[in-house]
């Protein structure tokens, strides 16, 4: 029980003062990423499908669903915003912190969706919503940590599982639920947090951070209203982190909690890209390589790309059909590099999986796995070599990527990603200027009612 416990006593007892400036200043920026992607979100297929299942129960309410003029109940609105942020898989990633494991975690969407949701209603401060977000992030991603490999590697996606705690977490601090209280929210929430990675590449995977937030709020609400579980529905011998884990390492969780902060160590990576964080250090690599050697698609005979296994055994769709699996594609990203020397929404469409050049081009692409991994190389080292039609041979291999802790995106870096995304949902350029200086003011503690008007289509 000294996991469960340890979470709740955090969540409840963490005030704003407890979170470092430099955690908060980063924190914005996260939140803002989020915001701009559920406004371009709110127009995938599996968010439409979604609202339409939302409306069909008959259920109104008095949250936004961002990119919409539809509001609902917090639970709903929860799906429908966490789904809408992740819906282009464009959202933030915390890696795992040792560099023999894999499985990073989308742990914004589903905290920040459950976090907005419940607490518009309530004219929660920006300054509540901020330490809501914080402490919800900061247990999912250590649980992430914790919890053993199997977890992931046995085919559990921990956006949907484990974002499911951040999320409850989140809700429960918005409710300002006590530490019994919040423990309780747990149990619940253990009975609910699911999700598999065999649904990577279709509808239902940018479904996963709406399923936690949704779970999250209900758990919440249910413990709030006098739900009781059982302490040991986390941690106990057939708590959830023994059944769908494996077990834990309770370590990294009890006096870890904020010390340091996910956002500091290992940190959060904001996407250049829209498809899976995986992809990126590849991308980046090659784009380097196409812009100094001036490489056209036609220049290459074959190119060879290594990463370790457990990231081979994610991206898994190596002849994508629909622009949904090649987010899991690392030869299509690379393909479309070589083509486009760019890789943003717009390139990234089912048009453009089916474009015949592009597909050749991913037919010269072989992916492998190393061999071995030499002690320098991270959880993401890859290696690339093309061969030119003239006979050179170019190698180059990249340990991460841009936006991660290594190479980070500032704010403003952030907010004219934003800009883009706003752009692309046709949003008016006044009101995301407005957005931007919103989330800016945060900690300034002014009603997130405000803000949730401009996330809102007229």
């Amino acid at each position: 029980m000294a996991v469960a416990q340890a979470i709740a006593e955090f969540a409840a007892k963490t005030s704003d003062r407890d979170i470092p400036g430099e955690v908060v200043e980063r924190g914005k920026a996260h939140i803002l990423d989020c915001l701009g992607l559920a406004l371009t979100g709110a127009a995938a297929e599996a968010s439409a499908h979604l609202r339409g299942h939302v409306e069909s129960c008959g259920a109104g309410g008095a949250s936004t669903v961002m990119g919409t003029a539809m509001r609902a109940a917090p639970r709903f609105a929860a799906l429908l915003n966490a789904t809408a942020m992740h819906a282009d898989n464009f959202d933030d990633t915390n890696p795992q912190a040792a560099a023999d494991r894999n499985g990073g975690i989308h742990a914004s969407a589903p905290v920040l969706a459950a976090a907005i949701a419940v607490g518009e209603p309530r004219g929660m401060s920006g300054r509540t919503l901020m330490t809501a977000y914080h402490v919800g992030v900061e247990v999912a991603c250590k649980l992430n940590h914790a919890i053993d490999a199997r977890h992931y590697e046995g085919g559990f996606h921990a956006t949907s599982t484990l974002g499911t705690f951040g999320a409850t977490i989140a809700a429960s601090r918005v409710l300002d639920l006590d530490p019994a209280t919040t423990a309780h929210a747990l149990a619940i929430a253990a009975s609910t947090a699911a999700g598999v990675s065999a649904n990577f590449g279709s509808m239902v995977e940018p479904m996963h951070p709406g399923h936690a937030a949704e779970c999250g709020v209900v758990a919440a609400d249910l413990a709030a209203r006098g739900m009781r579980g059982s302490f040991d529905a986390l941690d106990g011998r057939a708590g959830y982190f023994a059944a769908a884990g494996g077990g834990l390492d309770a370590d990294v969780v009890v006096g870890r909690l904020g010390a340091p902060w996910a956002f500091l160590e290992p940190g959060m990576w904001i996407k250049p890209y829209p498809r899976g964080a995986l992809t990126h250090p590849g991308m980046g690599c090659l784009l380097d390589l196409v812009r100094t050697h001036g490489l056209r698609p036609e220049h290459v005979r074959r190119l060879r790309v290594e990463t370790n296994r457990r990231v081979r055994d994610t991206l898994v769709h190596d002849r994508p059909h629909n622009a949904l699996e090649a987010k899991f594609s690392l030869p299509f990203c690379l393909a479309l590099v070589l083509h486009e020397r760019r890789a943003g929404l717009a390139e990234f469409t089912d048009t453009t999986v089916a474009r015949p050049d592009i597909r050749a081009t991913m037919d010269k692409i072989d992916f492998t796995t190393h061999d071995r991994a030499d002690p320098d190389y991270t959880n993401v080292t890859t290696l690339i070599e093309i061969e030119i039609a003239d006979g050179r041979r170019l190698t180059a291999r990249a340990d991460h990527a841009k936006g991660s802790t290594r190479a980070p995106m500032n704010f403003e870096e952030i907010a004219d990603k934003v800009r883009r995304c706003a752009a692309s949902a046709r949003w008016p350029e006044t009101v995301t200027e407005r957005i931007i200086v919103a989330v800016r003011e945060l900690d300034g503690g002014a009603d997130i009612r405000a803000l949730a008007v401009l996330l809102a289509r007229p």
